[in-house]
């Protein structure tokens, strides 16, 4: 890397070596700080340059000395047309697969308001309530669609895909079951990925999985659970409700996997008697993109809402008693009951949950209808055809999906048909194919369909005289849905545009400032590389298409794969995970299946550092591992003699050591290649969390430090958007000897020992064309930079706040990593002040805060990324060190200890101009403390929240609209 290197024509100083123009190098538009930024930052720290600054804290025993073996970095311009390129050997034909996913239509309204605009994809999960309101409301609104349509009494705020959500149904009705069974009923009628992960997901905890015929079952053996599929993925509607009250009579909990569209049309699970219902919403206006990300949906009965997996968002009040909205139930969180935790879901797909709770909102209950009776006349209208033709439809109680007995018909010959009109079908075997009608069939799409089975153009019949107002729906739906006001009121463009801005704006995203938080990496998400994820060819594309036709992908996955196993020195990396907590699962499913092809299968101890993730130990329970904590020093390092004892005591059963780097504590820790060959030398493998990656990336790599699998947040160092909470991806890297265990997928042939982990091969492959645009407009010398630059941005923070709050750890040289933790917990002895007060007062200078009281309570972790400039860093620590003179105006009695502007915070305009003003500080203390604040100002919506009042008085559906005038 050169610093000084000579000024371009343009004037500007070049900060990297190669040759772009300044103009085209995307780098120097990722990275914030220009040269003269840097040289002033490395002034503050007393350092003469970054390379001084590396030396000074990363260990020499683990720097990475070569260049990453990566293609020379491109313009945006220039990725784009390669990228483009490449999405070309996609072929984007007419999928009538179904199997849980359907081609469908984005509203433009929407996807030019959410899904392509950075003030929603570029916020955060929503842990500060008071700069959330808007996608709150979204959620909310999802949530009520949710419990609407199912008939169920309580929802979350989404998960990852139907596949998952199914195990999370399945491990829910382990946890409340009181019968003792350990076998759960799968019904062969499921989709045939969600079997695939519910397998996965059971072997470790010693489920065993029954499948069969839920007509034929006869409850001989005893069992916890069961799941139901509603459409069966044939298409069969069954009337589930006598297998229902057989399976409660024992003493089981029944899930139904439901279609959410078709209950416009169908009896609610809930009025089945269903416990528990999940499903995707992906129909609900999200592209297919091979996979994901999709929102899936979990809803249940209010007695089990402290078990519900993921997020909840559930109605409050603030401060000055009007409603407002926060996650519910945060003592529920998965992730921090740790080790007892019956999942690891901490995140949500929360775009994906606004994209589609908008596409009913816009719609309407009569909408919804509309376009389920539509499908639903055109497979009516289609099945009379194919009889007309002499096949036969193995079922007359369907929805939107026929299963067609070939009889003597050739199924290769249908197959070449189809293929020569753009046309993909689903295999069910040598005698029978699916088809699957969507929100984008017409009558045109009927006419080729049956062109394909009459092996000619010419048809005996016209599409008119096939149109019948027969229903083929048995348990035709008679209660109502979607009747709030909410989804009756905004269904022209104007209204639905101006409710989603007014969501928008009341939300903080990377469009307001920075956001600081710890761990997180909320970093530029660039529009070039947002711009290839609504490209028809990777958003249309259906996960289980032919190979032939899925060209495109497969490159993309190949280089991102070789690219992602370079940064990490692995042999091979697994794109499946479609979150960082999947990856962390996969990961010790890898480890663990490798000790079982040894014949260890008896290592199950899983050693994990106190301050480790809280999905960490979330995870090796589900893997079927036991947690045993080890101690961490003053320094928050791992305590290496706790360890070696550790590892010394369990060495037959050690199965895998978790830890993450740079430390949880943001830093460096020396003996981490030390900690690695303990737990190789008593058998163990070493599973490293790749949440800090972003300091790692050209410097040092997981593979050459000892990692045997590493996971990668992609929505962290990759540049994939938070989203607001989700859609994330977790990748995972491992070594040579571990290849052969990475997951595979049962109807994708992915040959690996490992089953499914997600619902599609290769998880949320839409929006790997995120991070593949983003390494392949750095470079290696540019992701070198930007780990350099990010590890700078944090020190110089540390440098500046440090004689204000301290810095609770550093490495050896006094320096942190590319976060630091500020310790304000001497505050609440001397001025009664908490560490959500400094959270609150952030917003009224504008900020989000930084990661509050973890991994220390009383703390905040600070992490600025690379794409912040040294303005905004600036301006981040003069609102810190401006409040903390506040405080100490509360320290010295000048200001009152109860009432003021941090006890009080955040301020509303509301509360500036109603009422009289009755506090002993101004009202331009309070709404405009900084100078910035008068240029432009970002205003919370809502007062303090009480979340203890929400948690009693638990509401997770939206209010009638009088609770909010």
């Amino acid at each position: 890397m050169v610093i000084n290197a000579p000024r371009s024509e343009y004037g500007e100083q070049k900060v990297f070596s190669h040759s772009h123009q300044q103009y085209n190098n995307f780098a120097q538009r990722h990275i914030g700080p220009q040269a003269e930024e840097i040289q002033d930052m490395l002034q503050v720290l007393g350092l003469s340059n970054l390379d001084e600054l590396i030396e000074k804290t990363v260990p020499q025993g683990i720097r990475f000395t070569h260049t990453l073996n990566l293609p020379a970095p491109q313009s945006e311009y220039a990725a784009l047309g390669k990228l483009k390129q490449i999405a070309a050997k996609n072929q984007v034909y007419r999928s009538f697969i179904g199997m849980g996913y359907y081609d469908c239509i984005t509203p433009g309204v929407i996807q030019r308001n959410i899904l392509e605009n950075p003030g929603w994809y570029t916020a955060y999960t929503p842990y500060q309530p008071e700069i959330a309101q808007g996608r709150l409301e979204a959620l909310l609104n999802f949530q009520t669609m949710i419990i609407d349509l199912t008939g169920l009494e309580i929802a979350n705020a989404s998960l990852l895909d139907e596949g998952t959500a199914a195990a999370e149904a399945m491990s829910l009705s382990y946890g409340v079951c009181k019968n003792k069974a350990n076998s759960f009923f799968v019904s062969r009628a499921c989709h045939p990925q969600t079997i695939d992960v519910l397998q996965t997901r059971a072997e470790p905890l010693g489920i065993n999985i029954i499948i069969g015929d839920h007509q034929t079952f006869d409850f001989a053996e005893p069992i916890f659970g069961a799941v139901l599929q509603y459409p069966a993925s044939d298409g069969t509607i069954y009337d589930y409700r006598s297998f229902i009250e057989k399976a409660h009579q024992v003493g089981a909990l029944v899930t139904v996997a439901a279609d959410p569209l078709s209950l416009a049309l169908l009896t609610p699970p809930g009025e089945l008697g269903a416990d528990i219902a999940v499903g995707s919403t992906q129909r609900f206006g999200i592209p297919l993109g091979f996979g994901g990300p999709h929102a899936a949906y979990f809803a249940t009965k209010e007695e089990y809402k402290r078990l519900v997996p993921g997020r909840i968002v559930g109605v409050s009040k603030d401060i000055h008693g009007q409603p407002a909205l926060r996650l519910a139930l945060q003592t529920r969180e998965q992730h921090i009951r740790r080790e007892k935790a019956t999942s690891n879901i901490c995140t949500a797909q929360v775009l994906l949950a606004v994209m589609a709770s908008m596409y009913a909102v816009y719609h309407g209950p009569q909408g919804l209808k509309a376009i389920a009776q539509n499908i639903h006349q055109l497979t009516v209208t289609l099945a009379n055809g194919l009889k007309r033709l002499g096949y036969q439809i193995s079922s007359e109680s369907f929805f939107d999906t026929l299963r067609v007995e070939l009889g003597t018909n050739s199924l290769a010959t249908i197959l070449q048909a189809a293929d020569a009109r753009n046309i993909n079908l689903r295999i069910i075997n040598n005698s029978a194919v699916g088809i699957s009608i969507d929100e984008t069939t017409t009558t045109e799409d009927l006419i080729d369909l049956w062109q394909v089975f009459a092996g000619k153009d010419e048809l005996p019949f016209t599409v008119e005289e096939l149109i019948s107002p027969t229903s083929h729906i048995p348990l035709p739906r008679t209660s109502n849905y979607l009747t709030h006001p909410v989804f009756n009121r905004y269904h022209s463009e104007t209204e639905l545009l101006r409710y989603l801005h007014q969501l928008e704006t009341k939300d903080l995203s990377l469009t307001t400032s920075m956001i600081p938080l710890g761990s997180c990496t909320m970093k530029l998400n660039a529009t070039a590389e947002m711009i290839p994820v609504t490209w028809a060819e990777f958003g249309k594309i259906h996960p289980f298409a032919p190979p032939s036709q899925t060209r495109g992908y497969q490159i993309l996955f190949q280089q991102l794969e070789a690219w992602l196993a370079e940064i990490t020195g692995f042999a091979g990396i697994s794109l499946q995970p479609n979150a960082g907590s999947q990856g962390e699962y996969a990961g010790l499913l890898v480890i663990r299946h490798y000790h079982e092809s040894r014949g260890e299968g008896h290592r199950n101890i899983c050693l994990i550092p106190q301050s480790a993730h809280g999905t960490n130990p979330a995870s090796a329970v589900m893997c079927g591992m036991k947690v045993v904590g080890v101690a961490c020093d003053l320094q928050g390092n791992i305590d290496v003699n706790d360890l070696k004892a550790k590892a010394e005591k369990h060495s037959h059963e050690l199965a895998a050591l978790m830890v993450t780097y740079p430390s949880t504590h943001g830093v460096f820790e020396e003996a981490i290649q030390e900690i690695c060959a303990v737990i190789h030398t008593h058998g163990g493998q070493v599973y490293m969390d790749g949440a800090n990656m972003n300091a790692q990336v050209g410097l040092c790599r997981p593979g050459d430090i000892g990692a045997d699998v590493c996971h990668l947040n992609l929505h962290k160092t990759f540049c994939i958007p938070h989203g607001g909470g989700g859609p994330g991806m977790g990748p995972i890297g491992v070594a040579s000897h571990l290849l052969p265990f990475l997951p595979g997928h049962s109807v994708v042939p992915i040959q690996k020992s490992t089953g499914a982990v997600s619902a599609a091969p290769w998880g949320s492959a839409s929006i790997l064309v995120i991070s593949w645009m983003y390494i392949a407009m750095m470079g290696a010398e540019g992701l070198t930079a930007a780990t350099n630059v990010a590890i700078l941005n944090a020190n110089y923070i540390a440098k500046r706040l440090e004689s204000y709050y301290p810095v609770l750890y550093q490495g050896k040289n006094g320096l942190v990593a590319h976060e630091c933790i500020l310790d304000l917990r001497a505050l609440k002895k001397s001025a009664s002040i908490e560490i959500d007060d400094v959270a609150k007062r952030l917003m009224d200078y504008g900020f989000h805060a930084p990661t509050v009281s973890w991994p220390v309570a009383g703390t905040i972790m600070v992490e600025p990324t690379e794409s912040e400039s040294k303005q905004e860093l600036d301006r981040f620590c003069d609102a810190l060190i401006a409040i903390r003179q506040e405080i100490a105006d509360i320290e010295i009695g000048k200001a009152d200890i109860q009432d003021n502007v941090l006890k009080n915070a955040p301020h509303t305009a509301e509360s500036l101009i109603i009422g009289e003003w009755n506090h002993p500080y101004s009202r331009e203390q309070a709404a405009y403390p900084a100078p910035w604040n008068k240029e432009h100002k970002f205003w919370p919506t809502v007062g303090r929240i009480d979340a203890a009042f929400g948690d009693r008085n638990f509401v997770c559906s939206c209010l009638p609209m009088e609770a909010y005038s």
